[in-house]
């Protein structure tokens, strides 16, 4: 069970993100510095208890992203936080910040930490739980899972995770298992009821706060089939 700490952080998350985010090929922004907002979100737990696993969802309200449509832009990011660096993944550093109980802490792009990556296969295989973002050892059922798939995710075979950007979301792909995508740039579905793609064998739908206090609820995750099938 992850414990959350109600305490100080330096940088705070949103200010690590803020210029993170504009350098992401799936940004709608534009030139201008994003503002940002924390509007939803759950987490995941890691089962050694040593990796923070934190899916946020962010609006930009800054001008230049309010021609996109009627609501600012939202975005999933999925973060990890770590103790100490990850080797190899000094490519996915969001940034570091002063936690004020657990000390120095590593953020990262969550799509490149195979601890997250294992906790979302869980996920989808009903092994694991969402988690509320905000208090300890509390399920958050507004986190909705679908998974037809008659195997696991990711195997033991499947340590060649390969995981690429686009300008919509992220996907999660190995040679043998489901294609797994990550909605990066969030839509809210009509009546709150999200459609997963023609031919899904999985999906993750959540929440999310629009500005004017309302929820919205849209696709985070889907899972298509992948080479062996």
């Amino acid at each position: 069970m992850a414990v959350i700490h109600h305490t100080t952080l330096k940088p705070t998350k949103l200010e690590l993100l803020t210029p993170w985010l504009p350098s992401r090929p799936w940004y709608r922004g534009g030139a201008a510095e994003p503002v940002l907002a924390k509007v939803g979100g759950f987490r995941l737990d890691d089962p050694q208890g040593e990796v923070g696993i934190e899916f946020m969802v962010v609006t930009d309200t800054s001008a230049s992203t309010n021609r996109s449509g009627p609501h600012p832009a939202a975005y999933l990011v999925p973060l990890t936080y770590r103790g100490a660096p990850l080797d190899g993944a000094e490519h996915a550093l969001v940034g570091t910040m002063e936690h004020g109980v657990l000390g120095r802490r590593w953020a990262y792009d969550g799509c490149h930490d195979p601890v997250l990556a294992a906790q979302l296969a869980a996920l989808f295989e009903g092994r694991t739980q969402a988690q509320d973002q905000n208090t300890s050892d509390a399920p958050d059922r507004e986190v909705i899972v679908s998974f037809t798939g008659d195997g696991p995710v990711f195997s033991d075979a499947d340590s060649d995770l390969t995981v690429t950007d686009d300008r919509e979301g992220t996907e999660l792909t190995t040679s043998h298992g489901p294609i797994l995508r990550l909605q990066r740039v969030l839509r809210p579905a009509p009546d709150d009821r999200p459609l997963p793609p023609q031919g899904a064998i999985g999906h993750v739908t959540g929440p999310w706060q629009l500005p004017d206090g309302t929820r919205a609820r849209g696709l985070f995750a889907v899972l298509q089939p992948g080479p062996r099938a």
